[in-house]
This record gives structure tokens, C-alpha cells and sequence, in this order.
């Protein structure tokens, strides 16, 4: 049973990171599209109309992709973790329901709507459409999240006398304390993945010199919208997050910072190596009593080591979940430095004609999918031994009947698949930045209005 668990496990660690990929653009992408249309709207420029439509089309190509790989998500909860589908379906089974029936079917509709009804909806009617396709995919984030917050610190439930977890208040699934901050450092995030994604195509324009109409557009969009999520994933949300750590997963919060002795003024550790079996943090780089700061809000405060809790308790990949933390945390400071430096330029002017920093932006592109996964995987590494905290261990949920090779056969079956799904992805998307906002590069009047206000 347990190489068929480490099979089962890497097979729905596969699955979902590859998964993530796709709506943590759209979620993004969504936002700025809402942003577009309101610009044209007030405005009545039709340049940021046709901006709208491009970014609706690579919005359509990553919605359809993140439909194919997460309806495998939905079926692995039978064939994978059968016995944490009967004892918790009664829970999570509201959640990931209202996900399907509401969000998804939301989002979907108003996406056609979106991408082929504009000249019927009118302005104001298109406009609504963007504004539910927004909802809709937001709304899709929240009921995952919610499920994933519940796992993490499990509320609202009884054990039945057969012992199944049964729903007791579906106001405390729902808003999950848990939830709410997981929530919003989640979206920021995916706004992130957007932010850049946008204002690295804008670069790529501005420095090949096509398209730099619409490069300004994109850049300043995604500098602008970028740095305020930049700043906002950090505090509060990151934060508070953090805080949830600290005071309900005290083993998880030491393993991710790699200290093993409990310590007055616990120090932070900016580098570092874990080393479990001597139980120490080789060549630390540390910034004295900051670790008690944050998380206490004072210099001094006790943080409890992993030695002070049994080791059944600890996570069970430490190496993995500390250098997880620590490439999330880095890349999210590397956010804000980028972001912010960009934002400075964009206010002197100096933004579009400074090719080192487009070239920043440009190269940043990819750096948001790896701090998201990064991300994600300290949120369930750091829950491991448990599937449901406190509640049910992980061993406890896998599927009894499915054997090693089984998981193996499939696991291998999705690799062969989704490397195709991603040749066609990236083909897809390439071709749509080749073609641009305007197949044929016809400039247009509102254009050159737009180019010269920006």
C-alpha cells in the first residue's frame, strides 16, 4: 500500500500542477479584461475594444485547455482516493458542486457571449458579458479553494455514528476563515500570472517594434494592476496567511522555515539547507528574532521547533516543502522589486524606451506559473501526514483496490497526453502573438490617440 499511496499521490501532484496552469491565467486574465472593456466604455476608443478581443482569444485557448486537463481532477477522487470520497463526499461534494453547477456554467455561457455576441450585446451589453465572465471564473476559484481550506482546517462537520463526516453548517464551509485568506492569496496570484503574462507580450511588441500601440497598452495594464497585487500578496494576504499557519499547523510552519529547536527570537531564514536527520539547518543565512516578529508580533516569542512534536506530526517531505516556501517567498519579493521599479519608470515616462527593463518583463513571464506551484505545494506539503487536518491521515484516503501498477499505467497514459495538450497549447498561443491584436498591422486613428496619451 504504500508505494501504490506514493504512485496515487504523484499521479494527482501531476495532474492538478499541470491543470493550474490554465486557470490561473484565465482568473488573471479575467480581471484585465474587465479593465479593457471599462477603458472603452468611458472612453469610447475602439483601440482598447480590439485590445479586449485579443486577450479574449488567448482567455478562450487557456479556458478550453483547463477544462480537458481538470476533468480527470473531478474522476481521481473516485478512482484515487476512494476512501476519502466516502468518508468526506457529504462535504466536499457541496462545494465542488456549486463550482460546476454556478461558477463553471457561468462562466462558460458569458464566455461565448464574450468571444461572438459583441456586435448583438452593444457596448454596455459586452461589457456585462466580460463583467460575468469575471464573476464566473472568480467564483469558480472560491469553491476550489473553500474544498482545499476545509482539508486544511476542517469546520462546520460531525462525525456520524457510521464515521462519516457529515456536513453540520454550510455557512462555516463556506466562509471558512481559512478560505477567505487562502482565498485572496490565491487570486492575487493568478492576477499576477495575468499581470506579467500582459505586460510581457507588450514588451515582446514594443521591442520588435510591431504592434506599439498596443505594447503601451499592455505594459502600462500590466505594470499598473500588477504592482498592486504585487504588494497586496505580500500583506496582508500573505501575511495572514501565514498567521493561519502558525497558530493551527505549528509543525508545518517549522518544517517551512527549517527550524527544528524551539527558540526564543526565532531568526528567519533567507538560505539555507534542512538536513532532517541531523535535525539542523546547514549554512543559514538569517535575519535574528524576525521569524518571532512576523509571526507574533514581538522579538522574543517562543516558536516551537519541530523536536516538540512528535514525528509522526512532522511533514513527511521537509526538504521539499522548505525550498517550496522559500522559492514562493523569493519570487514573490522578486514581484514587487520588478513591479515596482516598473511602475517608477512608467510615471517618469521612461517606461516604453527602456529596453533592460522591458527585457525584465519579458523574461519574467514564466517566473509567476513556478511561484504559484511553489505555492500550492507548501499549502499541501505542509498538511501531509494528514489529507484532512487533524482529521484523516493521507494513507487512510487512497483507493484499497488500486494497485501500484494501475496508478503507473495511467499516470503514464496522462504524461503522453498532456505533453501533446502542451505542444498544442504553446503552438496555439504563439500563433496568436504572431498574428497580434490586428492581423495585418493596420493602424487605426483611436491608435495613434492612444499612443500619444500613454
Amino acid at each position: 500500500m504504500g508505494q501504490a499511496l506514493d504512485v496515487h499521490r504523484l499521479q494527482f501532484a501531476f495532474t492538478i500542477t499541470f491543470h493550474y496552469i490554465f486557470p490561473q491565467l484565465t482568473m488573471g486574465l479575467a480581471l484585465l479584461l474587465v479593465y479593457l472593456k471599462t477603458k472603452a466604455l468611458r472612453t469610447g476608443d475602439e483601440h482598447y475594444n480590439r485590445a479586449a478581443r485579443f486577450w479574449a482569444r488567448i482567455f478562450g485557448i487557456n479556458f478550453a485547455l483547463g477544462v480537458v486537463t481538470g476533468i480527470p481532477m473531478e474522476f481521481q477522487f473516485g478512482t484515487n482516493w476512494a476512501a476519502f470520497s466516502k468518508a468526506a463526499g457529504g462535504v466536499i461534494g457541496q462545494t465542488l458542486a456549486m463550482e460546476g453547477v454556478f461558477s463553471f456554467f457561468l462562466e462558460s455561457s458569458f464566455l461565448g457571449l464574450f468571444l461572438f455576441g459583441e456586435k448583438r450585446l452593444g457596448r454596455i451589453g459586452h461589457w456585462v458579458a466580460g463583467f460575468l465572465v469575471f464573476l464566473g471564473s472568480w467564483l469558480s476559484g472560491y469553491f476550489i479553494v473553500a474544498t482545499d481550506a476545509w482539508m486544511q482546517h476542517p469546520t462546520g462537520y460531525r462525525i456520524a455514528t457510521n464515521g462519516a463526516i457529515e456536513l453540520s453548517s454550510f455557512w462555516d464551509l463556506l466562509l471558512n476563515k481559512w478560505a477567505l485568506w487562502q482565498y485572496a492569496h490565491t487570486m492575487l496570484g493568478a492576477v499576477q500570472t495575468g499581470c506579467f503574462v500582459m505586460a510581457g507580450v507588450g514588451a515582446f511588441y514594443l521591442l520588435t517594434k510591431r504592434d506599439e500601440f498596443y505594447g503601451r497598452t499592455f505594459v502600462r495594464a500590466g505594470v499598473l494592476v500588477g504592482t498592486v497585487a504585487a504588494i497586496l500578496q505580500l500583506f496582508p494576504t500573505g501575511d495572514m496567511q501565514g498567521k493561519m499557519v502558525a497558530y493551527n499547523q505549528q509543525p508545518t510552519l517549522a518544517a517551512m522555515e527549517g527550524l527544528f529547536e524551539s527558540q526564543e527570537g526565532a531568526p528567519l531564514a533567507i538560505l539555507g539547507q534542512p538536513d532532517v536527520e541531523k535535525r539542523k539547518l546547514d549554512n543559514p543565512l538569517e535575519v535574528p528574532n524576525m521569524l518571532s516578529f512576523l509571526t507574533y508580533k514581538q522579538w522574543r516569542a517562543n516558536i516551537k521547533g519541530l523536536s516538540d512534536f512528535p514525528q509522526a506530526e512532522w511533514p513527511d517531505q521537509i526538504p521539499l516543502l522548505y525550498y517550496s516556501y522559500h522559492v514562493m517567498v523569493g519570487l514573490g519579493t522578486i514581484f514587487i522589486a520588478v513591479m515596482v521599479l516598473a511602475s517608477l519608470l512608467l510615471w517618469r515616462g521612461k517606461l516604453y524606451d527602456s529596453h533592460w527593463m522591458l527585457w525584465i518583463l519579458m523574461v519574467c513571464v514564466p517566473l509567476p506559473y513556478i511561484a504559484n506551484t511553489a505555492g500550492w505545494m507548501t499549502a499541501e506539503l505542509g498538511r501531509q501526514p494528514w489529507l484532512i487536518y487533524g482529521l484523516m491521515r493521507t494513507a487512510s484516503g487512497v483507493s484499497p483496490r488500486v494497485a501500484a501498477g494501475n496508478a503507473w499505467f495511467t499516470l503514464i497514459g496522462f504524461m503522453g497526453m498532456y505533453t501533446v495538450l502542451a505542444i498544442l497549447w504553446l503552438f496555439l498561443i504563439y500563433r496568436e502573438i504572431e498574428l497580434g491584436p490586428e492581423p495585418g498591422n493596420r493602424p487605426h486613428a483611436e491608435d495613434d490617440a492612444v499612443l500619444a496619451a500613454e
